[in-house]
């Protein structure tokens, strides 16, 4: 009865604290100060950090923060002196291999006071009620995923929307994490239409989904009707081979999309393979592009390829489909492992290509599709292909843009702040191996440099490779 007692003290303390930080937390006063607003709409360039403070609101055991279930806890976000943000969330442990790592990252949701879920704004990100809290462990120059994801967003692909945090939990403080968006149907993420179980009528039935080349969500790792469908193609683009990908549901989850729109989208992806795979695959009319969005697979390629993302094609791949659009690749997802950050199946070399990962790594469960083998057999896709990559090195992905983003990053978290600095202190990790670097760099410098100079490495075989297809 005692322990009763103090647990409800305590509750009600924190939540009196975050009543004096926010006293009107279901109104507009938690969305950002006009400087967040306006530094996303008007300084693309500039890098800012906050500070985030998680308070769970449970004693001993009740507080931990596990993998399942969400928690509550107290959220307070700070600039400087300045509090942008106060209120009360949901925290649990995300990731898979990640898990194990001793710094976690963490997914977060805004709750109300009920623990309802509540749409807000934070930092000046779109209102959303499902946040991501990313903490690099194993990249350990920090940017890997930022770098990315800007460089996605920069050439007008929506990637999730990034910013550097430091990050206390229970007054612990747990190094330099990058706050995240979670990758969902929304009109500010992923937009596609809404749809309901009801929307059935071939009116409605062509959209919107997701759909997610993964592992399976499933707790047994199972695919199943319920979760998933197969193609009907191998990997070689043959329809009697064994290995085959998997496509999960993402959008509507298992469970409440309705029988009729698994139907539509399986078959969808099926007429879309079978078209690939025909000997007519570039008829105009009822080839390939009758059901994909070329330009789309372009720039999903050029990222991922850009990256040497380890993972790219086979893992963390998400497509979706609007009502009445063709299908469309992205945004792209988790690339800590890229940039030569792996050191199994070609991950650590700028001069291999990515799409070709069947053949380095044959006994691997994951799998690329054929589908990028097949699409650069058409010359009018890889003559897009050079044009698009060309363009993009004039700009966006030169050599010297790339460098500079890198040393931006490194400015900021290295000399103008002294973030890396506590991180390292909290995480003891330069000059010792953690799954699965390539490189491992006595100081974060030599991690740096390293990120530079095997980008410009990659950069420069991909002029050649991909204008010589």
């Amino acid at each position: 009865m005692r322990i009763d007692i103090i647990f409800y003290l305590i509750f009600i303390l924190t939540i009196i604290s975050c009543n004096k930080l926010d006293e009107n937390y279901n109104t507009n006063d938690n969305n950002d100060t006009s400087d967040d607003t306006n530094k996303n709409l008007e300084c693309d360039s500039c890098i800012f950090s906050y500070e985030f403070e998680v308070i769970t609101l449970g004693v001993g055991p009740e507080g931990e923060i596990v993998d399942e279930p969400k928690v509550p806890a107290a959220l307070t976000v700070r600039k400087k002196d300045s509090i942008h943000f106060s209120g009360i969330i949901g925290i649990e442990i995300r990731g898979e291999t990640s898990q194990y790592f001793d710094k976690k990252s963490y997914g977060l949701e805004t709750w109300d006071r009920e623990y309802n879920d509540i749409d807000v704004s934070i930092i000046g990100f779109p209102d959303e009620e499902d946040w991501i809290l990313y903490g690099p462990f194993s990249d350990k120059s920090l940017i890997r995923n930022k770098l990315i994801y800007d460089l996605s967003n920069k050439i007008g692909r929506y990637a999730s929307r990034t910013e550097f945090i430091e990050l206390y939990i229970n007054y612990d403080y747990k190094g330099l994490y990058i706050f995240m968006e979670k990758l969902k149907r929304d009109k500010n993420r992923i937009n596609v239409q809404k749809l309901d179980q009801g929307d059935i009528d071939e009116n409605l039935i062509s959209g919107g989904y997701i759909i997610k080349i993964d592992k399976s969500d499933m707790d047994d790792g199972s695919y199943t009707d319920y979760n998933s469908f197969q193609s009907n193609f191998d990997i070689n683009g043959n329809l009697d081979g064994e290995k085959k990908i998997y496509f999960n549901y993402e959008y509507p989850k298992p469970g409440i999309i309705h029988a009729d729109q698994k139907n539509y989208i399986k078959n969808y992806f099926h007429e879309f393979e079978s078209a690939l795979a025909s000997d007519q695959f570039v008829d105009p009319e009822n080839g390939f592009r009758k059901y994909i969005d070329e330009d789309s697979f372009i720039d999903f390629f050029i990222l991922n390829e850009l990256s040497n993302n380890v993972d790219g094609f086979r893992l963390s791949t998400y497509l979706h489909k609007d009502r009445d659009e063709k299908l469309m690749i992205g945004p792209i997802w988790d690339f800590n492992l890229s940039f030569g950050n792996a050191n199994y199946c070609g991950g650590e070399r700028y001069d291999v290509w990515l799409h070709k990962f069947n053949e380095r790594c044959p006994e691997d469960f994951w799998n690329v599709p054929f589908w990028w083998n097949r699409l650069l057999e058409d010359q009018k896709f890889v003559d897009k292909l050079k044009l698009r990559w060309n363009e993009l090195r004039s700009n966006t992905l030169s050599n010297i843009n790339i460098i500079q983003m890198i040393n931006n990053y490194y400015t900021f978290l290295n000399n103008e702040t002294d973030i890396v600095e506590k991180n390292f202190d909290k995480w003891r990790i330069l000059g010792i191996y953690i799954w699965p670097n390539s490189f491992i760099g006595g100081n974060y410098d030599q991690e740096i440099n390293f990120l530079k100079i095997w980008t410009e490495n990659r950069l420069n075989w991909l002029d050649d490779s991909i204008n010589n297809l």
